[in-house]
């Protein structure tokens, strides 16, 4: 991968500001994961004027989010309360496309994927997308509403932080350090924890349940 991979969120910038903050960490492309390109409350970042104002700013613009989207369109996508279970989102041949035209994407451009919250950790950009990435050996950075980039390591930090299993990586009398394997299933479990909390969550009718 020539030029990288970087994940933002649009948050409640100002188009200006947000072209700047693209400007600044040199990302040259856009691919837009949200499941729906459109935003009510701020609507310069739905799809049509954001594209023409990426054009403008020679940023290059694809949408990714019949993909790589955090609200898939199936049924059997969703846990038994109605939450998109990313685990099984990523099993899909629709989602390992999207991952091989994103990083198609990043041999050509600096490749940004863009949904709507600023915090990685809020958002499935950083609980669906960047964990197929790092497992396949691809380490995204996060750029901030700040302008700091923020990488995978630090954010799996946070993750381990907020969802108290940083304790488990820790040795005792009882139990040594783990070793790869089990630090991976740590992590996947941090991951799983989260997304819990902040996967999209459908309506479940009583005759659905």
């Amino acid at each position: 991968m020539k030029n990288g991979l970087f994940s933002v969120g649009h948050s409640n910038h100002e188009l200006d500001r947000f072209l700047a903050l693209l400007h600044g960490a040199g990302v040259t492309a856009i691919a837009d994961v949200r499941s729906s390109p459109f935003s009510k409350r701020w609507p310069q970042f739905s799809r049509s004027p954001l594209e023409d104002a990426l054009r403008m700013a020679e940023i290059a613009y694809v949408y990714l989010g019949d993909l790589l989207g955090g609200r898939p369109t199936s049924r059997a996508l969703y846990d038994v309360e109605g939450r998109a279970d990313y685990e099984k989102v990523r099993a899909t041949a629709a989602f390992r496309r999207g991952l091989e035209r994103l990083l198609l994407g990043a041999e050509r451009y600096r490749v940004a994927m863009m949904c709507g919250e600023d915090d990685p950790l809020d958002c499935h950009r950083g609980l669906m997308i960047t964990p197929a990435l790092v497992e396949i050996g691809v380490s995204p950075n996060h750029l901030r509403k700040d302008g700091s980039l923020e990488s995978t390591p630090v954010m799996e930090l946070r993750l381990l932080k907020e969802t108290k299993l940083e304790e488990r990586l820790e040795p005792d009398l009882f139990h040594p350090a783990p070793d790869i394997a089990e630090i991976r299933e740590i992590m996947a479990d941090a991951y799983r924890l989260m997304a819990k909390k902040k996967a999209f969550q459908v309506q479940i009718e009583e005759s659905d349940a």
